[in-house]
């Protein structure tokens, strides 16, 4: 279903996901674009999913240590505001920014983690590939390797952020660091699991499918694709 364009009661704004398929983009325009959305949002403002791929990059939590960055090489590197230990992105890697008023959803952010989790689980397991998440370690693995990594951040009741799914991409930059602070953690992907002979990995329809799970496990009745308010800019993009 999507959104009309008359005026919003709150309930209508609760129940409302608008989403932006951003595409291949850097990162760090795109991660101001979050902040400014994060920061300037009023109570009435819908919350927003931005599905997008990134140049290639490693990005470092807050509380990052350096000495999980081993190798980078010519891979930049960026000092990010999100939780959790270093990792990497990159083009084959679907991206989704979860930016949402949690305070008005009234989830903890366990319960958050918990549902953004259970969404990749079975959008994977739409695709034959059994997943779990792990009580001690935010993400998802597939027979201990990690598929999905996740690195949120709240501020004032608002998070922005979100979740990084292998689909279909080069793993080696992985071996350059301890991805998300573990050594010898191993990664994979779902090009990997489901074998080429299941046919094209599109990550159009990996990415429907991902946004279907959240819209349902998220709780939002309704979903639109925001087009017009999206300014593109020299240096990246807006979001207004």
């Amino acid at each position: 279903m999507h959104a009309s364009q008359e005026p919003r009661t709150d309930a209508a704004v609760i129940n409302l996901l608008g989403v932006r398929e951003l595409g291949l983009q850097p990162y760090q325009p795109v991660w101001q674009a979050m902040q400014d959305f994060t920061n300037n949002r009023s109570p009435d403002s819908a919350d927003q999913l931005w599905l997008l791929q990134h140049e290639a990059v490693f990005t470092q939590g807050q509380a990052g240590k350096a000495e999980h960055l081993l190798l980078p090489g010519n891979i930049p590197v960026v000092q990010a505001d999100r939780g959790g230990q270093v990792t990497y992105h990159g083009p084959g890697q679907l991206v989704a920014y979860v930016l949402l008023d949690v305070r008005r959803l009234g989830f903890g952010v366990r319960e958050l983690v918990s549902r953004i989790e259970q969404s990749l689980i079975e959008l994977l397991a739409s695709y034959g590939i059994n997943a779990a998440a792990k009580a001690d370690a935010p993400g998802v693995y597939v027979d201990g390797a990690k598929i999905a990594s996740l690195g949120l951040r709240i501020r004032n009741g608002r998070c922005f952020h979100g979740l990084a799914l292998n689909v279909d991409m080069d793993l080696e930059p992985f071996a350059r660091i301890n991805p998300c602070g573990y050594a010898g953690l191993r990664m994979t992907q779902m090009r990997d699991l489901i074998g080429p002979l299941a046919g094209p990995l599109e990550l159009s329809e990996v990415s429907a499918r991902l946004r279907a799970q959240l819209v349902k496990h998220l709780g939002y009745l309704e979903q639109t694709t925001l087009t017009g308010e999206q300014t593109t800019l020299s240096g990246g993009i807006q979001a207004l």
